[in-house]
């Protein structure tokens, strides 16, 4: 496929930070709101703090300051505009690597990690591998855009994600991410392009449970990793899958129409996937938390974002015993975040070649530990090479 590269950078309309700052002032709180804290969901009054800082205070200018500090690409591929931060190194024995975020969050993850993986001489770490880095925003989220038709599954998403590794001159490549990034870099790890890939990295593999009667021993930390999930599906910390699986329009309009809704929904998650009961901002600050969600708002893509879950389920009935992925792959898992299945899950699906807990970080881990992440990538992927 024949794709057109062009140069481009982060370009907020002042018209649209102005309006969601009108918007946000005008927000018309419930009324009769009993004080229970996080209890039932999101805490109003630090919902409301939250809100007037955005609204009074939140700097986005400072923040697509930093993103332009990085050299951006964007593409259409498949009919879909895919933008993406492409970093290459000064070090002629750089990796080329594709670093791919999640959900609810967006290429703003890596914002502390692209230039330690790019000029670790100029980060304070002479000789440390060095990476040529590739973070495009999926389809869907963020800068990307939209997708205005059904069919953006992970599969055709980490097809075009090939498709821009192979534009930019990276034929072979090894691939980083967790959540949508697992899923999507696994997917590609599955598919005929597989041969793209020269090892895989993931903070939050795909697993399968053992089969009835199978004797499986599991390690403390394992058992508390499984218990942490359950308790999260029974309390709804994930009640965004079913919602996003089945029914992702019904809340899209009321969150793209309400950036207080929005900001609401998508704090909520990112407690619950980090500090899970804890301050959120022991694990993300007000200015990380805006950022994000200034992201989702500008570029109007919350229902799209959330359409990714349905397409999932769709490929999954479609494709229920995916293969076997044979790309090597390790993993680094986030203590703190919100689904951790054990290393023997992870080998019934994944050619495990290494795995490490780190001692401390939630779901965001590239965002809340940007050292920790980038250190394991380095020890993961630094002897990759294309």
């Amino acid at each position: 496929m024949q794709v057109n590269v062009r140069s481009t950078l982060v370009d907020v309309a002042p018209e649209a930070i102005e309006q969601l700052r009108d918007r946000l002032r005008a927000t018309r709180w419930p009324r009769a709101y009993p004080e229970v804290g996080w209890r039932l969901g999101t805490d109003l009054t630090y919902l409301q703090g939250l809100v007037h800082d955005w609204s009074e205070e939140f700097d986005w200018w400072s923040v697509q300051d930093r993103l332009n500090r990085f050299d951006q690409v964007e593409a259409v591929i498949d009919g879909q505009r895919i933008h993406a931060f492409h970093q290459r190194s000064p070090r002629p024995d750089a990796t080329p690597l594709l670093l791919v975020h999640g959900w609810p969050g967006s290429v703003i993850e890596f914002i502390d990690c692209i230039g330690p993986l790019t000029d670790p001489d100029s980060f304070g770490v002479p000789g440390a591998p060095a990476f040529h880095v590739v973070s495009p925003s999926i389809p869907g989220y963020g800068f990307s855009g939209p997708t205005s038709e059904l069919g953006w599954n992970g599969r055709r998403i980490s097809r075009a994600f090939d498709d821009l590794m192979a534009a930019l001159g990276y034929e072979r490549y090894a691939g980083a991410g967790g959540d949508w990034g697992a899923n999507i870099l696994t997917d590609l790890a599955r598919s005929d392009r597989q041969t793209s890939l020269t090892n895989l990295h993931l903070t939050m593999p795909t697993g399968l449970p053992p089969s009835p009667g199978e004797h499986e021993e599991l390690s403390d930390f394992e058992r508390e990793s499984l218990a942490h999930w359950e308790h999260a599906l029974a309390t709804g910390r994930v009640n965004h899958v079913p919602t996003n699986s089945h029914r992702p329009h019904t809340y899209a309009v009321a969150m793209n129409d309400s950036p207080a809704g929005l900001l609401s929904w998508l704090v909520d998650m990112c407690r619950s996937f980090t500090v899970y009961e804890g301050d959120v901002e022991d694990a993300l600050s007000r200015e990380q938390l805006l950022a994000n969600a200034t992201i989702y708002w500008v570029t109007e893509t919350l229902p799209s974002a959330m359409r990714l879950y349905w397409e999932h389920a769709q490929q999954k009935a479609a494709d229920p015993h995916p293969p076997f992925v044979t790309v090597p792959t390790s993993v680094s898992i986030f203590p703190s975040d919100i689904r951790r299945w054990p290393r023997s899950w992870a080998e019934r699906c994944l050619n495990i070649t290494e795995w490490e807990v780190l001692p401390v970080g939630g779901h965001f881990g590239s965002w809340e530990q940007p050292q920790l992440f980038v250190d394991a990538v380095r020890r993961a992927l630094g002897t990759s090479r294309a």
